[in-house]
């Protein structure tokens, strides 16, 4: 495994940080990372890892911590028939080639780094949410369209942000939700 940039971001909504690192695996890449936070009085801490193949689609994501002093063990896992959570299937996300965890910009660079880099063309994506409670995975059309050198219009369902980007494609500037910087 090979490291190959690390991000570190600082929440603008909520008290917390979120730490991430690139890695290059022999047959694809994985984000491994730690995030923080207090929202509403109650504090969680999330690390996480997902890995994806080689045209970075995600192929499982593990979540482990606490959340209010409860611990939380979460196992993703995206297979030929589908998307299970903690083994259960999941329905509705056949279309879905990435995860976003909801606590995280990092899973933003998963779509990011399959956009054509001399084409302001908008990829459109299905990801597999992992919603704020961590309980349940729903389908998240979202939308990405190159609009400067690192610049991105990200855009899905009730929500829409201009995202500057890092070359590695980690996402530096997340209007109203994130900023941060990487080391690389």
């Amino acid at each position: 495994m090979t490291g190959l940039a690390m991000a570190n971001w600082r929440r603008l909504d909520h008290n917390g940080t979120d730490r991430c690192t690139l890695s290059r695996l022999d047959h694809g890449w994985m984000l491994s990372g730690q995030a923080k936070w207090l929202e509403k009085e109650i504090e969680t801490s999330l690390i996480y890892a997902v890995r994806c193949d080689e045209d970075w689609s995600t192929l499982s994501a593990d979540v482990v911590g606490s959340r209010a002093g409860e611990s939380i063990a979460i196992r993703i896992q995206r297979h030929a028939s589908g998307w299970f959570l903690n083994d259960k299937p999941q329905r509705a996300l056949d279309f879905a080639r990435d995860i976003d965890l909801s606590f995280t910009p990092a899973t933003n660079l998963l779509p990011l780094r399959r956009l054509s880099i001399d084409s302001p063309a908008p990829i459109n994506v299905s990801a597999a949410w992992l919603v704020p409670e961590l309980d349940e995975l729903k389908p998240l059309d979202q939308s990405y369209a190159r609009t400067g050198p690192e610049h991105f219009a990200y855009s899905s369902p009730g929500f829409a942000a201009e995202l500057k980007v890092h070359a590695s494609g980690f996402v530096l500037s997340y209007p109203g939700l994130w900023e941060g910087w990487v080391d690389a």
